[in-house]
């Protein structure tokens, strides 16, 4: 199915969050009565929300805290927290830099090599915080990485790059074999998520490799600029709903569950709860948590490929910091555009549609409505234009 965009070339429509709304129910349920929990791998999550892997939004105090509130957060083990041994120095001169230098200067700090040593010992310092230790590494070093990770007790490991695949050719380096790693990390009782992908047949087939939960989205970020530079991905409704798709397909074939995270994208409340209505069981956001005065960044927010040192698909972009880690999670908000209390707008709106749990919310009716963004909010963008003079 799809549109012809040329003689003899058909492209299909594809939706994001501000092309859809979801339909409220014929049952309405109070809002604390309503579980928002996960599952994966037999662990369950009180929060259905992971932070990104990046440096500006997680260290290890901040993987603490979110720990401490039910979540989680992915430690980058190719950022600043590996490379040095006091990354609060790097991160004063990343937030210090003006916006003309500040890729180059992420391009010279990230050359300084990795520390195996720092692995570990990252992995520890959150173990001590009581707090899951998750951690993550692009394909190419997750042998290597997964190995020392799950000596020092990590309780989930993450395979991530901008676009994942099960089938990689390359004749500069060794192909991770998909199957055989996920095995050996079970046999360590170590999870394995792995991502990013857009599509049915991809997450059908690292399903079928022995991934224990697929991210899904390419580019959608705020600080990401992989759909301009590189101008590929797809709008995350789409992307989730055909993954979950193929979730739920290789669960009817084998009996397996495995979550669907929709990573990125999600600026506010409604955004996340049009997400799981697509068929998440879990989102990943960054910017949002950037904000948080837990965060690492100073109010700044950068992507993992922005430091790339030959095509930066990535920017530092300025967040700032404006309330706690709990208060962006469950209030009180202070603020009225949806960027606070998190946890609070998908249970009043799971009780809206009528869904008790993320499994009765994936069956949310969604519309396509373009103008939910601006259908009589005449005086609000008045006031948000005023404002931004």
């Amino acid at each position: 199915m799809g549109m012809y965009i040329g003689i003899g070339r058909k492209a299909r429509k594809c939706f994001g969050f501000d092309d859809v709304a979801l339909v409220p129910g014929s049952l309405t349920i109070n809002p604390d009565e309503v579980d928002i929990s996960w599952e994966m791998a037999g662990r369950r999550f009180e929060v259905p929300i992971i932070a990104s892997a990046m440096d500006g939004v997680v260290d290890v105090r901040f993987a603490v805290e979110l720990g401490k509130l039910g979540g989680f957060a992915v430690l980058n083990l190719e950022g600043v927290q590996t490379r040095f041994e006091d990354p609060g120095e790097v991160l004063d001169r990343i937030a210090a830099a003006n916006p003309e230098q500040s890729t180059h200067l992420l391009q010279q700090i990230y050359s300084e090599p990795i520390k195996k040593k720092l692995i570990g010992r990252r992995i520890e310092e959150i173990i001590a915080g009581g707090a899951p230790a998750v951690v993550s590494a692009i394909p190419q070093r997750a042998a290597e990485f997964g190995s020392l990770a799950a000596e020092a007790g990590c309780d989930i490991f993450v395979v991530q790059s901008t676009v994942i695949s099960v089938e990689h050719e390359s004749s500069a380096y060794e192909s991770l074999d998909f199957s055989k790693f996920n095995a050996d990390m079970h046999g360590c009782g170590i999870p394995v998520m792995v991502g990013n992908t857009t599509t049915y047949e991809v997450t059908y087939a690292l399903m079928e490799a022995g991934a224990d939960g697929i991210f899904c989205g390419v580019g959608p970020g705020a600080a990401c600029t992989t759909r301009g530079v590189l101008g590929i991905g797809v709008p995350q409704i789409t992307t989730t709903v055909d993954c979950a798709f193929a979730r739920d397909r290789f669960y009817k074939m084998t009996g397996r569950y495995v979550p669907i995270v929709t990573d990125g994208g999600m600026r506010v409340g409604g955004d996340i709860c049009k997400a799981f209505a697509a068929g998440a069981d879990a989102v990943m956001i960054g910017s949002p948590f950037a904000k948080a005065h837990e965060a690492p960044g100073r109010g700044y927010h950068w992507g993992m490929a922005t430091p790339h040192a030959n095509l930066p698909r990535g920017t530092r972009v300025h967040v700032g910091q404006n309330a706690s880690l709990e208060q962006i999670l469950f209030g009180p908000a202070e603020l009225d555009d949806g960027s606070q209390n998190l946890i609070g707008a998908l249970r009043t709106s799971m009780g809206n549609v009528g869904a008790h749990n993320i499994l009765e919310m994936q069956n949310t009716e969604i519309i396509i409505a373009p103008a939910i963004q601006t259908e009589g909010k005449l005086l609000q963008k008045a006031q948000r234009i005023g404002m931004a003079k």
